[in-house]
């Protein structure tokens, strides 16, 4: 179908991405601040800017209040989650965060209290990551919109990224998967089903959907430990944020996972079961769970894994496939599929 007669719905998020670094990696960067591992950069979430010894990370993430505030979300919890995203793509890449701009585009008629409120989760955010509001700009729109440009520090030679997954790599991650989806099943139970869930089940999962927190802390150490060979944090999904690795591998890889070593909490289980969903379709495919997704050398992995309460969950292959081992012994291919803007509106 020619290029004029689709419209950007008919490819999504990630290939609108893809077409767009394809263009500009016809155009070679003019400035000295720009090495080649700022040009191989260009497919992680953050930029690398050469800063003598280290590398200045810059990330921006856009949110808007009909894809990505559910109902139920507060203006607080608003404004936190316009810093932790950013924040979780530094982390990836073992970045310190150092400060973030936050640009908002707000309705005439949104209450000052909500406004104070978005400010103030904000800061909080900012003093719980260690990091300093130091600009942005408002502006009049139909609809809330927050924009995030956060800016960190790494170290070159300890620099995470999603290049560089290796045949026979151990593929972990840092904490149980399909929380936040659980929570998000809850808050859109529009038909009642979980009135009788667990409450501490109900609690949890919805701290995971409103106020999801990203693995800084686990993101510098483990960038420290120098053994990670690729990393992403699981915003997306699973099995999309895996994806990602396997496109940015200058080798032929896939990946093999085994069912029975996804971390997936009980919740999980019982929200789906009640909600007469697939829990690992909601634990792979959902995204917002902001843990991060390693591959680790597999000499050193017994080394990190107690010290970082990694879970590992399958390793690295020549396949070129994502391969899912089931129960039973069952081998069945995965396709990178995840949560896309542009393709799935109003999540």
């Amino acid at each position: 179908m020619p290029s004029e007669n689709l419209k950007i719905s008919d490819l999504g998020e990630k290939k609108l991405i893809k077409r767009l670094l394809k263009r500009s990696r016809q155009f070679p960067f003019k400035s000295n601040f720009f090495d080649e591992l700022s040009h191989e950069s260009r497919s992680d979430d953050a930029a690398l800017i050469d800063f003598g010894e280290n590398y200045l990370v810059a990330t921006s993430d856009l949110l808007i209040k009909s894809s990505h505030f559910p109902k139920g979300m507060s203006p607080r919890q608003i404004g936190k989650k316009i810093v932790t995203v950013n924040v979780s793509d530094l982390a990836a890449m073992g970045a310190k965060p150092l400060g973030i701009i936050v640009s908002m585009a707000l309705p005439p008629d949104l209450p000052l209290s909500d406004f104070d409120e978005i400010i103030e989760g904000i800061l909080q955010a900012s003093e719980q990551y260690n990091l300093n509001l130091i600009g942005g700009d408002t502006n009049e729109s139909s609809e809330l919109i927050l924009s995030g440009t956060c800016l960190g520090i790494i170290d070159k030679e300890k620099v995470m990224m999603k290049s560089g997954t290796c045949s026979g790599d151990i593929l972990a991650v840092t904490g149980p998967l399909g929380l936040a989806a659980a929570g998000f099943e809850i808050l859109f139970d529009n038909e009642v089903k979980l009135k009788d869930l667990n409450p501490d089940y109900k609690d949890l999962a919805l701290k995971h959907a409103l106020e999801g927190e990203a693995q800084l802390e686990k993101g510098l150490s483990l960038a420290e430990s120098g053994v990670v060979t690729s990393a992403t944090d699981i915003t997306d999904g699973l099995l999309s944020e895996i994806g990602e690795l396997i496109d940015a591998s200058a080798d032929k890889v896939g990946v093999t996972l085994y069912e029975n070593l996804i971390p997936i909490p009980a919740v999980v289980f019982e929200v789906a079961n009640l909600m007469g969903k697939n829990p690992f379709e909601m634990a792979l495919s959902y995204g917002e769970d902001f843990e991060l997704l390693l591959t680790i050398r597999e000499d050193k992995f017994k080394e990190i894994k107690d010290k970082f309460s990694l879970h590992k969950i399958g390793y690295v292959t020549e396949s070129g496939q994502i391969q899912m081992i089931n129960k039973k012994g069952e081998t069945n291919i995965l396709t990178p599929k995840g949560y896309e803007h542009l393709k799935n509106p109003g999540k």
